[in-house]
């Protein structure tokens, strides 16, 4: 995996800790990965994975 570093709002780093604390994901890096991977496929809806 290639390591990136990138910047965020503070509304947006907020709310990417509150989603990590919740449990939901278990780093920001994974929650940024979903979220691209999502994009990627409302980009292309026939995309197979």
């Amino acid at each position: 995996m290639v390591r990136q570093s990138i910047s965020f709002t503070a509304p947006n780093d907020e709310w990417l800790k509150s989603q990590v604390d919740s449990k939901e994901y278990a780093s920001k890096s994974e929650l940024v990965n979903d979220l691209i991977k999502t994009g990627e496929k409302a980009a292309s809806p026939n995309r197979l994975d």
